[in-house]
């Protein structure tokens, strides 16, 4: 063997190759992925092995190669590349290495001691690409180089790591929108030279790149279809990618000929257990977590104890891929992916029952969640329902397609009224209880008089008192003929909410007391129930009554406190900030309202922000910032049209929007005040909450103000009609 310093080689020493490297010539530009070229130059930085993963088409070998290219003046006896993917004998590995390093050895010593001798004195960089059907081979053979060639720094590309010692791993993931746009753009010019990303394409190639999820060889495939497709039609014939997608340059690998040969390429290396668990969790959408798969996609074929081991094969494949959040681990596959998976579930029958045991999942989860909503884990579960919304919402298809099972599409959508409700998705939720409620398997079922409720709550936040009145009629007499308690109790409680919202006082009080008897009598107590509570507070105070509402308005508080319960709290508050307002006690109210607003926001609750943001800029005009003020109604106006209906057409509820104009502009003008508003609808819902709460009196005086005629003199209180009464003049504890 050649010693570092020997000035000739020794006799059985290979010829030296007549060239630095040996890398591909680029054929076309390489375009974005500027981040993952610095990262993957500070890993090999760090360590003599790091590894590219990712899955099939994702651009691992191209971007290895650009790496390589981009880092060779640093290595004096240049960069190499092995292509391994077409070597299927674990024995000609060795042979593979010595060509690609450009030896020429004919003598009968092993083609190892070859590359030994010729790798030890040297400083190159070797890239290995496509290694992965022969990892066993390939991380032992990786090993000793590594060992006996000290100046040797190896680049892994494949679908999973060597899982050698010193080894650094780097997860290739898919492009960025903005870089996707580029290279689509790059080769649509290349097969079509008068492309160009203009205001009629860009949005529907935009939604092109996410649809293929910025996986680059899909992009440039899909790009060579406008040789005959504009870029709207190529997106529409997105449904069947796997046909549409065919045909790549004959300049290409021969495993990336098609979209659906890169990814079968990783799927025949996949022993049978993972190919059958990649099929399975075909069924889920997005994100899913590891409970779920075990009790979803487990069997006798595959059972549950045995999931985690097969599920982390895919991982190391990059089949799926692993997101860690503030919510827990989660896996992920991307849509390409997912989809090979599906066909192959298809393929043996078995798409209905996996779909079924999905569903139940979801149906058992979201009643879990709707339980737990009444807890100190409210915020944890609304983490846990937004994470899983893809797959709810595939659960509800799923019970919608399937003949005689609508009924438990309805009892999702019902289920999840605090996610429609409690976490801002008032729009979607409407979408999915009207969608739900189109079918009807028996003239009555429980989980149809839900959906109509929740419905009828939707409609009623959404500003829509025909739809609500519609809904919540049906609902009533529905359940007044299958004498069902329960949702008659909503259906009260939600047409006195609606009274409410319609300025009808008195009606809306009556309704909610009565709808408070029956929850008591049925032993309920939850968010809905304390939403009465906080409703006929409302009514009450409105009415006239500031102590009445300010008493419900404590002993939800502190049933609140006791459950852990945060989302009727913000209401609550917001109720006693308003009774606060009016006592002329801005401080105290401000204070309130800083306390709802920063809970509304944090559960995405926009009527519950609106209104806090609404009676907080009436405070910071009766503070005397009336600059401030138009500002933040300016917010609120931009928030509105999100929510429904601005203030429901209420003249209650208005007050406090009227009663802060009245006092903005006489102070500023009409110009200054409509300039403020202008600001204020600049802020996005996030930089108008931090605003708002940001902002304080700071030596402005305190003028105590009155919303003008609404309420009476002092000493004149009303106790809730239908209420039990504590000490304290509120309704007594559940």
């Amino acid at each position: 063997m050649r010693h570092p310093q020997r000035p000739f080689p020794s006799p059985h020493a290979p010829s030296a190759p007549t060239a630095l490297g040996n890398l591909p010539a680029e054929l076309n530009r390489f375009v974005g992925r500027e981040n993952e070229l610095v990262r993957l130059a500070q890993l090999l930085d760090e360590s003599r092995l790091v590894t590219i993963v990712g899955v099939g088409g994702v651009g691992k070998t191209r971007c290895a190669t650009r790496i390589a290219a981009l880092l060779k003046k640093r290595y004096c006896d240049g960069v190499r590349m092995a292509e391994l993917s077409d070597v299927h004998d674990p024995e000609l590995l060795e042979h593979a290495l010595v060509d690609a390093l450009g030896l020429t050895d004919h003598t009968s010593r092993p083609p190892r001691t070859t590359l030994i001798e010729h790798l030890a004195g040297r400083r190159l960089l070797l890239v290995v690409d496509g290694f992965e059907h022969l990892v066993d081979a390939c991380a032992e053979l990786v090993r000793e180089l590594l060992r006996r060639a000290p100046g040797l720094r190896m680049l892994a590309v494949g679908r999973l790591p060597l899982e050698l010692d010193g080894e650094l791993t780097y997860p290739l993931a898919p492009m960025t929108d903005e870089d996707a746009m580029l290279l689509f753009a790059e080769r649509a010019a290349a097969v079509r030279p008068d492309f160009r990303l203009t205001d009629d394409n860009r949005s529907a190639a935009l939604e092109l790149c996410r649809r293929l999820d910025g996986i680059p060889l899909a992009l440039e495939l899909a790009a060579g279809r406008l040789r005959a497709l504009s870029t709207d039609q190529v997106l529409q014939h997105l449904d069947d990618r796997f046909r549409l997608l065919t045909g790549s340059s004959r300049s290409a690998l021969a495993r990336h000929q098609t979209l659906r040969t890169a990814i079968g390429w990783s799927h025949e290396l996949c022993a049978p257990e993972q190919r059958l668990l990649w099929a399975r969790l075909s069924v889920f959408a997005r994100q899913f977590d590891l409970e779920a798969v075990e009790y979803i996609c487990s069997g006798a074929d595959l059972p549950a104890d045995t999931v985690l081991d097969v599920l982390s094969g895919l991982l190391a494949q990059s089949v799926v891929v692993r997101e860690d959040s503030a919510r827990g681990t989660r896996y992920r596959m991307l849509d390409t992916v997912r989809e090979y998976g599906a066909e192959w579930l298809a393929a043996t029958d078995d798409t209905d029952r996996l779909r079924r045991r999905h569903r139940d999942w979801f149906l058992g989860l979201a009643t879990w969640c709707e339980l737990d909503w009444f807890s100190p884990r409210q915020g944890e579960v609304a983490a846990r329902v937004e994470s899983e919304l893809p797959n709810l919402r595939r659960a509800m298809e799923c019970s919608l397609e399937i003949p005689g099972e609508a009924h438990l599409a309805q009892y999702l959508a019902g289920t999840l009224w605090f996610l429609w409700v409690g976490c801002g998705r008032l729009s979607e939720g409407r979408h999915w209880l009207d969608h739900v409620l189109e079918e009807e398997d028996t003239p009555y079922d429980s989980s149809r008089l839900k959906a109509l409720w929740v419905l009828g709550y939707v409609a009623v936040l959404q500003g829509d008192p025909v739809g609500a009145v519609s809904a919540l009629q049906e609902c009533r007499d529905e359940a007044d003929r299958a004498d069902d308690s329960t949702a008659l109790a909503y259906a009260v409680h939600r047409m006195g909410c609606l009274s409410l919202v319609t300025d009808d006082m008195a009606r809306a009080q009556e309704l909610l007391d009565d709808a408070l008897r029956r929850y008591r009598e049925l032993g309920e107590l939850n968010s809905n129930v304390l939403m009465a509570q906080v409703e006929l507070a409302m009514a009450v105070g409105f009415h006239g009554d500031l102590d009445g509402a300010a008493a419900i308005c404590e002993e939800v508080r502190e049933i609140c406190e006791d459950h852990g319960e945060r989302w009727a709290l913000s209401y609550a508050l917001y109720v006693l900030a308003f009774a606060a307002s009016q006592r002329g006690r801005p401080d105290r109210a401000r204070e309130l309202l800083g306390q709802s607003l920063a809970i509304s926001h944090t559960f995405h609750d926009l009527l519950g922000s609106v209104l806090a943001l609404e009676l907080l800029a009436l405070i910071t005009a009766i503070e005397g910032d009336a600059a401030e003020a138009a500002v933040l109604q300016g917010a609120a106006d931009r928030i509105w049209p999100s929510v429904g209906l601005p203030l429901f057409g209420s003249a209650h509820y208005g007050q406090p929007r009227v009663r802060c104009e009245e006092l903005a502009r006489r102070q500023l003008g009409d110009v200054r005040y409509e300039s403020g508003l202008r600001a204020g609808g600049e802020l996005d819902p996030d930089a108008a909450v931090a605003r708002a709460l940001a902002s304080g009196p700071a030596d402005r005086p305190e003028t105590p103000a009155r919303l003008p005629g609404t309420l009476p003199g002092p000493g004149k209180t009303r106790r809730p009609a239908a209420s039990r009464t504590s000490g304290r003049g509120g309704p007594e504890r559940w």
